[in-house]
C-alpha cells in the first residue's frame, strides 16, 4: 500500500503526507489493507479491508456509514417535468450529522496507527464537529479552526465535544492556512477534509459501494454531489469504478452561486479552476473559495468531465425551496448544503441537462440542526392559541377528541 500523486504519478510511503514531495500534487491511497474485520462490526468498517488501516486496534469509530437510501417519490413528483427515479442518500444519519464522519473516522484511525498525538482541522463547521467528536472518542487533543461567521449550531456542536475552537475572521481558506501552520508547529495530524488528507478521502469510495449494494447493482444515471473542493465527487466516481463493474454514473458537482469556482471553470470550458474572490451564500458547507489550493477544484473538474457530468450553481432562494421540499414532502431535515442537490436537479431538468427519465441519487450531506437559525428565519405554519375555541377558529373545523 502506497500513496500516489494524481498529477505526476510519484509513489510515496504510507505516512502522514499531505502533498506530493515532487510536484505538490494531490495524493491518493493505492492498494488496500485487506484488514480482517469481525462479523460483528457495523457501519463502514464492515468494508475495512478496502481501506488503508492495517491495525484494527487503531480504528476510531462511532458506527458511521451504511446510511439509508430513501426513495423520494413525493419530492420527485413535485419537480416539474421529472418522470424518472429519485433517491436521497441520507448522510445526516452519520453520528455527528454529516458525511464528514466517514472521512474523519478513516483519517484519525490512520493518524492513531502512525503515532499522532493530536489532530488539527480547518472547517466550515461539519468537519470540525466530526473531528472534535472522534478526537474525544480517541482521547486525543483537537484544534478546530473555523471562519468566524460559521453557523452557531455548528460551533456549539464543536465546543460540546471539548475541542479547542479557534474562530478566524474571513473566508474558509484563511482557516485552512492557519490549520496547516498549527499542524506543522504542533506535530499534529491534519484532518482537514479537502483533498489534503489522502487517508480521509479514500474512505469516501465506500459511498459508491453502498449505493451499488442498495440499488442491487443497478447504477444510477446521475449522482448529484454538494461540492466545495470536491473529495466526495472523487469518492463517488472511484467507488462506482471499483465496485460497480465499471458502471460509473455522471457526476454532478453542485455549488452555491455565491461561491462557485468549479462551475465557473466548467461553464467557461477552462482546463483549470481559479479561486473565488468573496463567498456569499447560506450554504456554509460548500462556501470554499479554494484560495491557495485551486488545484483541488481542477482535479474535481477533471473527474466531472471524465464521467460526462456537469457542474451547476444554484441560488440561495433555490436552496431554501429545496430545503422546504425535502422537509415537507419527504420528512428529511437538511441544512442548505445538504439540500443543494435537489435545487440543482430542478434547475438541470428545466435546462434539459438531465433527461426527464433519469435515475438520480442526491447526496444529502448535512442535517438541518447544523443551521437551525436559518430554519427559524423561514416561514412556518405556527400559531399561538389560548384554548380549544381559538384552535377551532384557526383551523376552521371542529376539534374532537379521540
Amino acid at each position: 500500500m502506497e500513496l500516489r500523486c494524481v498529477e505526476c504519478g510519484r509513489l510515496h510511503p504510507p505516512a502522514l503526507l499531505y502533498a506530493c514531495e515532487a510536484c505538490g500534487g494531490i495524493l491518493e491511497v493505492m492498494g488496500e489493507s485487506g484488514l480482517a474485520v469481525p462479523a460483528s462490526v457495523r457501519g463502514m468498517w464492515r468494508h475495512g479491508a478496502h481501506l488503508g488501516i492495517t491495525d484494527a486496534s487503531a480504528i476510531v469509530s462511532l458506527e458511521e456509514g451504511d446510511t439509508p437510501l430513501h426513495v423520494a417519490s413525493r419530492a420527485a413528483a413535485a419537480i416539474p417535468g421529472f418522470r424518472g427515479m429519485l433517491w436521497v442518500k441520507d448522510e445526516t444519519r452519520n453520528p455527528t450529522g454529516s458525511f464528514k464522519d466517514r472521512l474523519v473516522s478513516a483519517a484519525i484511525s490512520k493518524a492513531r496507527e502512525l503515532g499522532a498525538k493530536g489532530v488539527v482541522c480547518a472547517s466550515s463547521g461539519n468537519a470540525g464537529a466530526s473531528v472534535a467528536a472522534y478526537a474525544a472518542r480517541a482521547g486525543m487533543p483537537a484544534i478546530i479552526v473555523v471562519p468566524a461567521h460559521t453557523p452557531d449550531g455548528k460551533m456549539t456542536q464543536i465546543a460540546a465535544y471539548g475541542a479547542r475552537l479557534l474562530k478566524m475572521p474571513g473566508h474558509y481558506s484563511r482557516s485552512y492556512d492557519l490549520a496547516m501552520a498549527l499542524a506543522r508547529r504542533n506535530g499534529f495530524a491534519n484532518l482537514t477534509t479537502t483533498f489534503l488528507n489522502p487517508w480521509a478521502v479514500d474512505a469516501l469510495k465506500l459511498v459508491g459501494l453502498e449505493l451499488m449494494q442498495q440499488l442491487e447493482g443497478q447504477a444510477p444515471t446521475h449522482v448529484l454531489v454538494p461540492t466545495g473542493s470536491g473529495p466526495l465527487v472523487k469518492g463517488v466516481v472511484q467507488g462506482f469504478a471499483e465496485f460497480g463493474g465499471g458502471a460509473v454514473p455522471r457526476a454532478v458537482a453542485v455549488q452555491a452561486a455565491g461561491c462557485a469556482p468549479i462551475v465557473r471553470a466548467f461553464e467557461q470550458g477552462a482546463g483549470e479552476v481559479e479561486a473565488w474572490d468573496a463567498p456569499n451564500t447560506i450554504a456554509s458547507g460548500i462556501s470554499d473559495p479554494l484560495i491557495g489550493y485551486a488545484g483541488d477544484g481542477t482535479y474535481t473538474l477533471r473527474l466531472v468531465r471524465q464521467t460526462g457530468g456537469v457542474a451547476v450553481a444554484v441560488e440561495d432562494e433555490e436552496i431554501r425551496a429545496a430545503m422546504r421540499l425535502l422537509a415537507q414532502q419527504e420528512g428529511l431535515y437538511a441544512e442548505p448544503t445538504g439540500a443543494s442537490p435537489i435545487a440543482a436537479l430542478a434547475k438541470l431538468l428545466a435546462e434539459g441537462a438531465i433527461p426527464p427519465d433519469a435515475r438520480v441519487v442526491c447526496l444529502m450531506t448535512g442535517h438541518g440542526f447544523k443551521d437551525a437559525a436559518l430554519w427559524r428565519s423561514m416561514p412556518a405554519d405556527a400559531h399561538e392559541v389560548a384554548d380549544l375555541a381559538a384552535a377551532e377558529a384557526l383551523l376552521g373545523a371542529t376539534v374532537s377528541g379521540a
